[in-house]
């Protein structure tokens, strides 16, 4: 048998059982490749038709220096969220691997496709947008008078920023349109029992967390490719963002599954021997860093045991990582995986809490705070004073901004309103202004 036949044969047991099981996902279309085509696969993202920059040839360099040199190897499976579901195959992995990687894609399709956190990203049309923006970003660096260069400039930047997105998907609404809606309620009156009557003028008319769809709706500098540029990187951000608030349920749901599918196959010893060595090396705890395999994936098992399987699609449909830790997370749970946490002091690292009765809730709001996208900072647009200053305020959590990143990015911000830009944060304590 052929090895497309056999990967064929192998697919269709496995949609079967996931099937009876109750999984939904999109339909899955997998593409061999080998290792050299995987590592410029994973520079762009997964995504076939993805503009070019130089950022993604520099990531295909590192990672192909890593790989051989031996200091790193390759992800097992890459899954793009799309209708159907695109997923790869390398050609050098062993035959229980691929059916390891095609068990695990399974389960990260139907979390693309069950997942509330999931609605807005259209994964029909992501490949035909993708190739739009490709084509755009080709056409303008074709042109004589933009160029590579200035194309490049303003992707830079943007891409400095496409982490400033709101967490939480909301449609950006334009300042001109918020201000009729201010002005209509004003006039209703709508504040003539409150002690504040906002100000019309405003600019911003409310505090906005959306940079780059606020300079490319305002700023006076941009010409109009600069403008759908930015917003080409914002549209993307939105899309890539529900990844990162659900990276460790994400992870887990798949481990969960490829690892129920792989025993309910009944495998031989010369199969099942080496898949449980390999799924134990993907979900074992990670010195100095947490896992989302191995914490996603423990927790979808405790939940099954405390509450039955079909909690477990409750939860797979409904939360994200922060909702998802939040409620399950126990001091059991927290003492089987060992968790702790540790904080820097004066050069030493040092443990702070351990999983007892006092220190596991402390545990979970440090855990809470490094996922689901709560280690970007929040930063708002504030105002736009006379002089078209850009004012942005830090939401400080208690977390210091690292000051090299801040004044980079602030640069960064500076060169897409075209104008000076003013943060406002605390440092050690303290007021402090970037």
């Amino acid at each position: 048998m052929t090895f497309l036949k056999q990967l064929e044969k192998w697919d269709d047991t496995l949609c079967k059982m996931a099937a009876d099981h109750g999984l939904d996902w999109f339909e899955l279309a997998y593409e061999t490749c080998d290792y050299y085509e995987m590592i410029g696969t994973m520079a762009y993202h997964g995504m076939p038709s993805h503009y070019a920059h130089w950022s993604y040839g520099k990531s295909f360099e590192r990672n192909h220096l890593m790989y051989n040199t031996g200091q790193q190897g390759l992800p097992y499976e890459l899954i793009i969220n799309s209708d159907p579901s695109l997923a790869y195959l390398m050609e050098e992995n062993p035959m229980y691997l691929q059916v390891l990687i095609m068990a695990h894609c399974i389960g990260h399709s139907d979390f693309f496709k069950n997942n509330v956190t999931f609605k807005h990203t259209h994964p029909e049309n992501i490949i035909l947008r993708m190739r739009n923006a490709k084509r755009y970003v080709d056409n303008l660096i074709e042109d004589p008078s933009i160029g590579v260069e200035a194309v490049e400039r303003i992707l830079d930047s943007a891409h400095a920023l496409s982490m400033n997105v709101p967490k939480r998907y909301t449609p950006y609404v334009s300042q001109k349109d918020q201000r009729k809606r201010l002005v209509r309620d004003v006039k209703s009156g709508a504040y003539k029992d409150s002690s504040y009557t906002p100000d019309v003028n405003a600019l911003p008319v409310k505090p906005e967390e959306n940079i780059l769809a606020f300079i490319a709706d305002v700023s006076p500098n941009l010409e109009e490719w600069q403008r759908e540029l930015i917003l080409i990187v914002e549209e993307e951000a939105h899309y890539f963002m529900p990844q990162i608030r659900t990276k460790i349920m994400n992870e887990g749901w798949a481990s969960y599954w490829h690892y129920r599918l792989m025993h309910e196959l009944e495998l031989g010893s010369d199969m099942h021997i080496p898949f449980l060595k390999t799924h134990n090396e993907v979900v074992r705890p990670h010195a100095g860093a947490i896992n989302p395999y191995y914490v996603g994936f423990h927790m979808f098992r405790d939940i099954e045991e405390r509450f039955g399987l079909e909690e477990c699609f409750i939860a797979r449909e409904s939360l994200n990582d922060e909702s998802f830790i939040r409620q399950y997370l126990t001091q059991e749970l927290c003492e089987q995986l060992e968790l702790f946490s540790y904080s820097l002091h004066k050069d030493e690292y040092k443990v702070d809490d351990v999983s007892d009765d006092q220190g596991w809730k402390n545990i979970r709001e440090d855990l809470i705070k490094q996922v689901g996208g709560n280690s970007i900072p929040n930063i708002v647009v504030d105002n736009v004073d006379e002089s078209n200053v850009l004012c942005l305020i830090h939401e400080h959590d208690g977390r210091d901004l690292e000051l090299d990143y801040a004044d980079a990015v602030c640069h960064h911000i500076s060169n897409l309103w075209g104008d000076v830009v003013k943060l406002d944060t605390i440092i050690e304590d303290e007021p402090f202004e970037i």
